[in-house]
């Protein structure tokens, strides 16, 4: 794919909050059929898109997994016209006053998300960040319109609109993990060129923010002999330049810890070296918030490993990501799948 960035941006401007994936999946589906042999749909709605392999059957199976369902808000409640909301995923409310939204109701309907002056909030409740629960969504419109437009369980999505900064940065909301999706196309458009073994499942899994549902189950419909989770990670900026973080703009990340299988992390690594694609060590003691939580302990047990794309301000509406990371992150996955050989896994030492 020569230029990723106006299916990256038609991704960005589409709602698709975890357990209402429709919109933003429609959008992935006519992106992915051209480039696949088949196209599903999983019981709790993850895309899969299959690129058959040219080795002999029975073939060896990896899956891609890139979430599609992003973070937001939903109606709890309507009082003299304004909309209460709770979070769908991890949301700082720091970030929300005088944020654009879109309301999800019978109608679409623009609205901001408004702080009461601090008079008028119980006392201590206007004394630094306010609570989510002091916030309301405005939409302008008068009681009657919003209740026969709004209901309680409707979502809310943020109205951001994607900008390119500089001469490689974007941002926007839901670049996680939108981001990860467009690299997966990316992988999926150089295999579409290329001979390879094994067949690649790639897919965007739904519900990551709030479940991990997507990721549960869709292995055990594929199968899979190995995958690749690709994600975001905390790139340095402002505030963020321990461990925990990673140069924006320069590479990839590469993650070790339980979640990993060490012996297919270095397989990927040794890929990036003779590649010369500049990755980062990260290390995750617990957990990766990731995908592969889920995947790595379905059925038998599924050998992943977990690649981040670096990003600025996650899970707010400003999320920014440097596009030479995104295609540095499809070109890796591409590669590294093109030279899997059909006994990788007979010539690979799980004991590593």
């Amino acid at each position: 794919m020569n230029d990723i960035l106006p299916f990256l941006k038609t991704m960005l401007t589409a709602p698709g909050l975890s357990g209402f994936e429709r919109p933003i999946c429609e959008i992935i589906r006519n992106e992915w059929e051209p480039l696949a042999d088949e196209l599903s749909l999983s019981r709790l709605g993850s895309l899969h898109a299959l690129k058959r392999g040219d080795g002999a059957e029975p073939r060896r199976k990896i899956l891609l997994s890139a979430h599609m369902d992003a973070i937001g808000l939903m109606v709890t409640g309507i009082a003299d016209g304004f909309i209460c909301f709770t979070e769908v995923g991890g949301i700082d409310s720091r970030i929300l006053p005088g944020q654009l939204v879109t309301v999800h109701g019978k109608r679409d309907l623009p609205g901001i998300v408004a702080l009461p002056p601090a008079y008028l909030l119980p006392p201590g409740a206007g004394d630094g960040a306010v609570e989510m629960q002091y916030l309301y969504v405005d939409t302008g419109l008068r009681e009657d319109e919003v209740l026969e437009n709004v209901r309680i369980g409707d979502v809310i999505s943020y109205a951001t609109q994607p900008t390119e900064l500089g001469k490689d940065a974007l941002y926007g909301h839901t670049l996680d993990n939108r981001v990860s999706v467009a690299a997966v196309t990316i992988c999926l458009e150089m295999l579409k060129r290329r001979k390879h073994a094994w067949d690649v499942y790639a897919v965007a899994s739904t519900q990551e923010e709030e479940t991990l549902g997507g990721a549960m189950t869709s292995p055990y419909a594929i199968q899979p002999d190995l995958a690749i989770v690709i994600d975001v990670t905390f790139a340095r900026g402002p505030g963020g330049g321990d461990w925990r973080s990673f140069p924006f703009g320069k590479g990839v990340s590469l993650c070790e810890g339980p979640n990993i299988h060490p012996a297919l992390l270095k397989a990927v690594q040794d890929k990036a070296d003779e590649l010369e694609i500049p990755f980062h060590h990260e290390f995750a003691p617990r957990m990766t918030g990731t995908d592969a939580m889920a995947l790595q302990v379905v059925r038998e047990g599924i050998p992943c490993v977990v690649m981040g794309i670096p990003l600025r301000y996650m899970h707010t509406p400003v999320e920014t990501v440097s596009l030479k990371d995104v295609k540095r992150a499809g070109r890796l996955m591409a590669e590294f799948i093109s030279d899997l050989e059909a006994d990788f896994l007979e010539k690979i030492t799980w004991e590593e």
